[in-house]
């Protein structure tokens, strides 16, 4: 057994690469904003910067009603959605059903007649602005704002659907069982839901209870960040070069793809374990920091420091012939380790809580990288909108996700880093704020904001 020591941990991960002190945040803050404004001119970029082509209403009409459509997963939810004299999202009647193709093989008119099916009660309901369908799978956005499906996750079979443009899937099958719908039907992803989201959920002045404001002041811009299994960032923008979009007034919404932001100087246990995953050599940012990849990265990381005696415990080779840490099971050892429970928690003895300390501290070191790295994505974002904005109408950044959330030590870190690196030279004012139901409420702004 060793003795647990700070220094020659440190040194083993400065060794192999992966030290946060090795980054330099704004050095790194710019770089993200290059890879940005290329992604923006379709030059060579990791960053794809998707056009949504949705520009956020900054003022919710009171007394409108839309109907919000929630795919993602196994179920797909539907719901009216109200925004009452304050411009709250109040949800009414909101169903989960299983999303189709779930429970066996369906073919495309199948597919959009089970959403027909959900939709067509709530349509007979009460009148509607709008339909808002925020739809978690990849998809290419086009310039009505509607969704052409690129793939599935593998829990849904329905092989014909992919290529379809998804609202004209859905507007044809009400057509034809009778209920004739021609308003707009905005198909947006799960990033972009969760910044419109805010615009509903989080005050102009950031504070956490809703006030009447006595002024007409304009709101600060909304981000849309999700720090959960996956990774991404949205942002209003108002110069898309690639798609001769120019508007400084009436902003569009860009989806960055920032879990591909490609990291540089990867260290070597970095790119070992990417050569693990089920697509190596994409999603470098992702596999640092989402709750997808932070358990495995760490068990990859862990097996090298006891291959190198760097930790020494008795039943150390039950971690090495490990095959999976689930991030999970790593946060729940990481926020009770003298539990000794768990997976990992019970590998150890009473007498080695030196190897305890070395496990949590490397765990600490990999995220506090990530932290480091998400926020970095959150400032070169602010950088590159450049809001012109008072310091009582802060930028939001709206956040979903468990691993901001929930991760031990994640948030702290994270919003110390990006007030470090906003504050540098002037106070730049924001709030990071996390939202809930954010892909309903979101699809329900959506609604609004296409006419």
């Amino acid at each position: 057994m060793s003795k647990f020591n700070a220094e020659e941990l440190s040194g083993f991960a400065r060794y192999y690469g992966f030290h946060y002190d090795a980054i330099d945040p704004h050095a790194l803050v710019k770089e993200i904003q290059v890879e940005m404004q290329r992604g923006l001119e379709n030059k060579t970029s990791s960053l794809a910067m998707i056009p949504s082509y949705i520009t956020p209403i900054t003022k919710i009409p009171a007394g409108k009603t839309v109907l919000a459509l929630d795919a993602g997963g196994t179920n797909l939810r539907s719901s009216l959605v109200y925004f009452n004299e304050k411009g709250e999202a109040v949800a009414k009647g909101t169903n989960k059903s299983p999303m189709p193709g779930t429970n066996g093989h369906v073919s495309a008119k199948e597919f959009f007649n089970a959403i027909a099916d959900v939709t067509i009660p709530l349509l007979k309901e009460t009148p509607i602005e709008g339909i808002g369908f925020t739809f978690s799978y990849p998809m290419e956005i086009t310039s009505d704002a509607d969704g052409i499906l690129l793939s599935f996750s593998k829990e849904i079979d329905a092989p014909e659907v992919i290529g379809k443009a998804i609202g004209k899937g859905l507007r044809e099958a009400l057509a034809a069982k009778g209920c004739s719908y021609d308003g707009p039907i905005v198909l947006l992803n799960d990033t972009v839901a969760t910044l419109l989201s805010g615009v509903v959920s989080i005050p102009a002045d950031g504070e956490p209870v809703h006030t009447t404001s006595k002024f007409s002041a304009e709101a600060g811009p909304v981000i849309g960040f999700i720090l959960g299994t996956g990774f991404n960032t949205a942002y209003p923008e108002t110069v898309i070069p690639k798609i001769n979009f120019n508007s400084q007034t009436s902003a569009q919404i860009v989806v960055c793809e920032t879990g591909n932001f490609k990291v540089r100087n990867r260290g070597q246990l970095d790119v070992e374990y990417d050569n693990t995953t089920k697509n190596p050599g994409c999603y470098h940012l992702e596999k640092t920091v989402s709750g997808a990849y932070l358990g495995p990265l760490t068990l990859h990381i862990i097996k090298q420091a006891i291959k190198d005696k760097v930790i020494q415990f008795k039943n150390s080779q039950e971690i090495l012939s490990m095959t999976y840490l689930e991030t999970k099971v790593l946060n729940e050892f990481c926020r009770a380790p003298l539990c000794a429970q768990g997976p990992l928690g019970s590998l150890f003895a009473p007498d080695e809580t030196d190897a305890i300390a070395a496990i949590q501290y490397l765990s600490s070191i990999i995220t506090e990288r990530g932290a480091l790295f998400s926020a970095a994505i959150l400032a070169a974002t602010i950088e590159q909108m450049n809001p012109c904005y008072e310091p009582y109408s802060p930028v939001r950044i709206a956040v979903e996700g468990t691993t901001f959330l929930i991760y031990k030590g994640m948030r702290r870190s994270l919003e110390s880093y990006l007030h470090q690196m906003l504050f540098i030279d002037k106070p730049r004012p924001y709030i990071v704020s996390p939202v809930e139901q954010a892909s309903l409420f979101g699809a329900a702004v959506a609604a609004l904001s296409k006419k």
